[in-house]
C-alpha cells in the first residue's frame, strides 16, 4: 500500500514534489493544505490533487494522511512540523528544518517520542551522484581530498517573502545548508569552525555571501551564493588524485572526475524530478520503522556524524552575529559586507 502525504503549503516547490512523488511507486499524494480553501482547491484542480482544505490544522485532522511535507516559509517551519508529529503523522520537511538546532533537535526527539519519522529533506545528500562520489572517496580513489569550492546564484523573486528577516527569508538558510550538509555527508566529518563575508538587501537580509570553514579531517572548503551576479552553479572537490567537478551540485545529474595522468570518468543519473529520491529514502525508512534517517547521525555533536541540528547551529550562528542582527542596530546599506563570524 502506497504511503499517501499531506501537503502544508501551495508554494513554488509544491509543483515539483508531487511531481517527485508521482514518479515513484511507494507514494501518492492525497490533499494540500493552503490558508485560503479558494486556493487549495484552484491548487488542488491545477495539480489533479484529491483533497484540498483551508487551513493546515485541517489537513493534519485527516486520519487518512501517513506523511506530511511541510514547504511553507522557513519561520513556520519547527511550528507545523512539530504540530503534525504531534498529530500523528511523520514528517518530511523541507530545508532549513528550522531556524535553530534547538528547535531541530526538539523535532527529532518528539519523532522519536510518538514513534514517528522526522527527517529535513535535504535533497542533495540522497542524489545518486553523490553516493558514488562518497563511495570514491572512501574508497581512495581520488586520494585524499583536502580542499573544496562550491558555487551558486540565482534569482529569489519567485518567493516574495525571501528577504524577509521574520519569515527565516535570505540566501544563507535556503542555499548555504546544500554545501554544509553535502560535505559532511561525503566525508563523515563535521564542521569545526566558519567565517565568512556578506552583503545586504534593502531589508538588512543578506543578499549574497562568502563563507570559508574547515572541517574536522582537515578539508577546507568555500561556498558562494548570490543573488546579485550570475556566478559558476558547481562543486568541485580536490584530492591528490583527482579532482571532481560537478555542476549544479545541489541538483546533480551527473559528475566529471579529472585524474591526475589525464584521464576523465563521468557519473551520469539522469532524472526528471530529483527530489525523488529522497522521497523514497523516506518511504524506505518508514517501511522500516525508523524515526529518522541513517543518512544524519544526530547523536552527538561530539562523534563526527552531524546532522540538522548542527548544520543549524551553524547558520544560525553565522545569521546572528553576521548577517542579521547587526542590521537591528545600525542601518546598512545593501552595498556595505558584513562579517559572518561563526
Amino acid at each position: 500500500m502506497k504511503l499517501k502525504y499531506g501537503i502544508l503549503s501551495t508554494s513554488s516547490i509544491t509543483p515539483r514534489f508531487i511531481a517527485a512523488v508521482r514518479d515513484t511507486d511507494s507514494s501518492e499524494v492525497l490533499a494540500l493544505a493552503s490558508r485560503s480553501l479558494d486556493q487549495a482547491r484552484e491548487k488542488a484542480r491545477l495539480w489533479n490533487v484529491p483533497r484540498a482544505y483551508g487551513s493546515y490544522e485541517e489537513l493534519l485532522a485527516d486520519p487518512d494522511i501517513d506523511v506530511v511535507y511541510v514547504s511553507m516559509v522557513n519561520s513556520l517551519h519547527y511550528q507545523y512540523a512539530k504540530l503534525a508529529l504531534e498529530s500523528g503523522h511523520h514528517v518530511l520537511c523541507e530545508k532549513p528544518c528550522t531556524l535553530s538546532a534547538e528547535d531541530s533537535r526538539n523535532l527529532f526527539a518528539i519523532a522519536r517520542e510518538k514513534g514517528k519519522f522526522f527527517m529535513e529533506a535535504e535533497k542533495v545528500v540522497f542524489l545518486p551522484v553523490m553516493g558514488e562520489i562518497k563511495r570514491m572517496i572512501a574508497e581512495g580513489i581520488l586520494g585524499k581530498v583536502t580542499m573544496a569550492d562550491f558555487s551558486s546564484s540565482f534569482d529569489p523573486g519567485y518567493n516574495s517573502w525571501f528577504f524577509n528577516e521574520e519569515l527565516g527569508g535570505g540566501p544563507l538558510y535556503s542555499n548555504g545548508v546544500y554545501c554544509l550538509q553535502l560535505l559532511q555527508y561525503l566525508f563523515d566529518s563535521k564542521v569545526t569552525n566558519a567565517q565568512g563575508l556578506c552583503t545586504r538587501s534593502a531589508s538588512g537580509v543578506e543578499d549574497q555571501f562568502a563563507m570559508s570553514f574547515l572541517l574536522e579531517n582537515g578539508l577546507l572548503a568555500t561556498n558562494k551564493t548570490s543573488t546579485r551576479s550570475e556566478i559558476s552553479h558547481s562543486g568541485w572537490l580536490y584530492g591528490e588524485k583527482a579532482r571532481v567537478e560537478i555542476p549544479s551540485y545541489w541538483k546533480a545529474r551527473e559528475a566529471i572526475i579529472h585524474f591526475s595522468d589525464g584521464t576523465v570518468k563521468r557519473l551520469s543519473h539522469p532524472c526528471e524530478h530529483e527530489l525523488v529520491y529522497e522521497v523514497e529514502h523516506a518511504a524506505n525508512c518508514i517501511k522500516k520503522g525508523l524515526n529518522e534517517s541513517p543518512h544524519y547521525d544526530r547523536r552527538d555533536d561530539r562523534v563526527g556524524h552531524p546532522g540538522p541540528a548542527f548544520c543549524q547551529r551553524i547558520l544560525l550562528n553565522c545569521s546572528i552575529t553576521g548577517s542579521r542582527s547587526a542590521s537591528r542596530s545600525a542601518s546598512i546599506h545593501s552595498s556595505r559586507g558584513t562579517r559572518l563570524s561563526c
